[in-house]
């Protein structure tokens, strides 16, 4: 797989999903399948370089669709007619990518000129979204559908409803207290181990009306220090714990992890899955041993193992090499007896013989 082209991945958007609902519960004032999803985007994906440094993050190939697509799967099917792309980093690429209408669904690009933030960005979006609508952070992989949100935040009503995650150690994160009624309590963003009150995590992904723009100052500003804390005291804020999967692939070991998982859940409409591994080419690449991996069209690695890593078109490994967490851009080529770890290598890319690789980013020659 080579990395996207114009007008490439857009059917999967409305890709039928077995738990998927109806479009009424989005409705609010507005027809049916006029739903807008959000996907906030800004950052320029430095722990994924060099693939980011010529290809915007939303655009990065995850099996066969892009991680912006994979990023809103959990929407109803045939609901979203929009998405909407707060970002600043290489967004004509993005709209030229998504100009194709064949897809059909329409693809609103809200440029950053500055910094502005998480909430900054939302609210620089408050011309172009109305009603009510979905919002995610631009590389959250999860197991949520967003009808999980859905019964609470029509039961309990508010300006918005979060989906939680538990984690064991929470001090990273904004941690989320909630009541019995699901009503978020408090919010607290990156705590310090005193200050821990929730195993409960904000997950990146939320249910919203348009009022939420009346919480947020101008400017730069946080969703989940000064907008979400501010709601909540209000009683304006709903917290769903979720179930299965959430992951944050902005590294190579977390990408890989987004990969196993959308490949253990068929998030995906081509190619094939043979022994744990995703393969363009509707088989495995010949000689070599794999589990957990992404191969795109063309790879050559007889005699190789690869583990947990991504290789797309025309990638080239050794044999006796060893790779593991590694993403590699189309026609890299990694010699004979090489051990990569946690390793990025850009679109021609190429590794000697032997080297023994933990951490890089390699750009082509």
């Amino acid at each position: 797989m080579v990395l996207p082209t114009r007008g490439q991945g857009g059917p999967s958007f409305n890709t039928p999903h077995a738990h998927s609902i109806g479009g009424e519960a989005f409705q609010g004032e507005r027809p049916r399948r006029d739903v807008q999803a959000v996907v906030l985007a800004g950052g320029v994906g430095s722990r994924l370089r060099p693939w980011t440094d010529t290809v915007p993050k939303p655009l990065l190939p995850m099996l066969d669709r892009t991680l912006l697509e994979q990023v809103v799967w959990g929407m109803p099917a045939g609901v979203v007619d929009e998405i909407v792309v707060a970002g600043g980093y290489r967004v004509g690429q993005i709209t030229e990518h998504f100009a194709s209408k064949e897809q059909g669904i329409d693809v609103t690009i809200v440029e950053e000129t500055e910094p502005l933030g998480t909430g900054g960005a939302l609210g620089n979006c408050r011309d172009v979204v109305s009603g009510r609508f979905a919002c995610f952070n631009g590389d959250v992989i999860t197991s949520l559908r967003m009808d999980d949100l859905l019964h609470v935040h029509e039961k309990n009503g508010g300006v918005g409803t979060l989906a939680l995650w538990e984690v064991e150690d929470p001090t990273r994160f904004g941690i989320v207290g909630v009541d019995a009624d699901q009503r978020v309590t408090a919010f607290k963003e990156k705590p310090k181990p005193e200050e821990v009150f929730s195993n409960l995590i904000n997950a990146g992904s939320y249910l919203l009306e348009e009022e939420v723009f009346d919480a947020m100052p101008a400017g730069r500003h946080s969703l989940e220090r000064d907008v979400f804390p501010l709601l909540a005291q209000r009683g304006d804020l709903n917290g769903v714990p979720f179930e299965g999967y959430f992951i944050d692939a902005g590294t190579p070991t977390s990408w890989s992890d987004g990969v196993e998982a959308c490949i253990a859940h068929g998030r995906f409409s081509k190619g094939q899955v043979v022994s744990g591994s995703w393969c363009a080419d509707a088989r495995a690449p010949e000689g070599v041993r794999h589990h957990g991996s992404m191969f795109g069209q063309g790879i050559k690695a007889h005699g190789a193992t690869v583990e947990r890593s991504t290789l797309l078109d025309g990638v080239s490994v050794g044999p006796g090499s060893i790779l593991n967490d590694v993403l590699a851009g189309e026609g890299a080529v990694i010699g004979e007896g090489c051990v990569l770890r946690d390793v990025v290598l850009g679109p021609g890319a190429v590794v000697e013989d032997g080297e023994r690789l933990v951490g890089e980013r390699r750009a082509a020659p």
